[in-house]
């Protein structure tokens, strides 16, 4: 499977590529549509949604203008009961994801058939299973650890992938030789029972190759795409894939133009970067989307398994599918990435580090995968989230305000408490705000304006 960055033509041959529920006090998922402004994340924010963006949608997953619509309104409703559910469930809850052209039905995983009633009550369909996720997310987490010891190198690159299928509960583990895979099992000490092994003869590599999406290149060699533009202060600049580059590595611009140089990167373990520019580039809150149109970036919310997600890049722009899978591994040749999430959007070389991204929200840049745009393929992106909190990054929004305006991102909220804006909360996070306590509900990086009494969707006051 390729990693997606796009190498010099005279580098070409060189190319080497990702509990009880307390129903009363528990909001329903009335609440999750309360958010009526178009600044904020939820079901009204991804309503007037871009023109090009449901057009994309409409090709690449076979729906009609309204259904696309529909669609998005339905899945960010569909996160934020999830999220409720997965607090309220506590250690039973054994994940949730969508189904359905327009992501009607939300379906939520629990060992514990007492959960039912609840989960039923606010509109889920409830799946009754034997492994909860956190069983499963440890499992997982043992067989990176058996991929990342030299002896097991050659045996994880036969089974380069690997990640938890809420939908099936289990950890699955794809190989091009099934008895790597057992062997990888074995080694990790893992319950063979947790695990189901799929034959593959996909072997990934990284897809090398400020809005998101456009080119830029690396020590006027390869090439690679924008993911998303971001700040650190008052420096501007732009995330992106850590296998484009270390950090030194010198950038110019999709115009050839001198841009700026890697500050981190991390690969393998994560495929991860942060690029600074120089004071000729600005960064801007929008991903290139079809026919070179603006999307909008309002914020990082992540998206649930099943729902729909479309990539832009440098080499084959504007393509969407579905969110397969979160925190897959991958073995490339140059060892095992670990937390990124599975796709059915294509790429090819050159789109590395470009964006993914959901209605608005911001979801990751572009690692690896296999296929091409023509016959389809799978593609894996770091999450952004994980990516901006490593680097202390704020993400560019159309929600945030200008420099030095009231609520720039990293100050305490008003009226007092642990919120801020800038921050990236993960789900169960707990905050104080205004005296009230709040537990997250989706992960994202707060936003200016996203108080929690504002964001039903994304906070639940405890």
């Amino acid at each position: 499977m390729p990693r997606f960055h796009r190498p010099a033509a005279s580098a070409c041959a060189a190319l080497v590529a990702v509990a009880a529920l307390a129903a009363a006090g528990l909001p329903g998922t009335a609440s999750a549509r309360t958010p009526d402004s178009p600044g904020l994340p939820g079901p009204a924010a991804v309503a007037d949604a871009s023109p090009a963006l449901l057009t994309a949608m409409g090709r690449d997953l076979g729906l009609t203008r309204a259904q696309a619509r529909d669609r998005l309104v339905n899945e960010a409703a569909a996160g934020a009961t999830a999220g409720r559910l997965r607090l309220a469930l506590g250690d039973a809850y054994a994940g949730a994801w969508v189904r359905g052209a327009e992501s009607a039905r939300l379906t939520v995983a629990t060992t514990d058939p007492a959960d039912i009633p609840a989960i039923e009550a606010h509109g889920a369909r409830a799946a009754v299973v034997t492994h909860t996720l956190a069983a499963l997310e440890a499992a997982s987490a043992a067989v990176d650890r058996a991929a990342s010891r030299t002896a097991a190198r050659t045996t994880a690159a036969d089974a380069p992938v690997r990640y938890v299928d809420v939908r099936t509960n289990t950890l699955v583990v794809q190989a091009v030789r099934p008895a790597a895979a057992y062997d990888l099992v074995a080694a990790a000490g893992i319950d063979r029972a947790l695990v189901r092994v799929e034959t593959s003869a996909d072997r990934p590599r990284p897809l090398y190759d400020i809005r998101g999406g456009d080119a830029y290149y690396m020590n006027g060699s390869g090439r690679c795409s924008v993911g998303f533009a971001v700040t650190k202060g008052t420096q501007q600049g732009f995330a992106t894939a850590g296998h484009c580059g270390r950090p030194g590595t010198t950038t110019s611009g999709y115009n050839q133009v001198a841009q700026g140089s890697f500050q981190a990167s991390t690969f393998p373990g994560r495929d991860t970067a942060w690029v600074a520019t120089n004071t000729n580039w600005t960064s801007t809150p929008y991903v290139k989307g079809q026919g070179a149109a603006n999307v909008q970036v309002t914020g990082s919310t992540q998206s649930p398994v099943g729902a729909s997600v479309c990539r832009s890049g440098s080499t084959t722009g504007w393509h969407c599918g579905v969110i397969q899978q979160h925190n897959t591994s991958v073995t490339y040749p140059e060892g095992t990435i670990s937390g990124v999430t599975r796709t059915t959007v294509c790429a090819e070389p050159g789109d590395s580090g470009g964006s993914y991204i959901s209605g608005s929200q911001a979801q990751g840049v572009t690692s690896g995968g296999s296929g091409n745009c023509s016959s389809g393929g799978t593609t894996f992106y770091q999450p952004v989230n994980p990516l901006l909190q490593a680097y202390a990054l704020t993400l560019k929004t159309t929600t945030g305000p200008g420099p030095g305006d009231p609520g720039e991102p990293g100050e305490p909220g008003e009226p007092g408490g642990t919120w801020a804006a800038g921050t990236v909360y993960a789900a169960g996070a707990q905050v104080t705000y205004g005296g009230v306590t709040y537990r997250c509900l989706q992960a994202h990086q707060a936003q200016p304006g996203w108080q929690p009494p504002n964001v039903p969707a994304l906070w639940q006051q405890v």
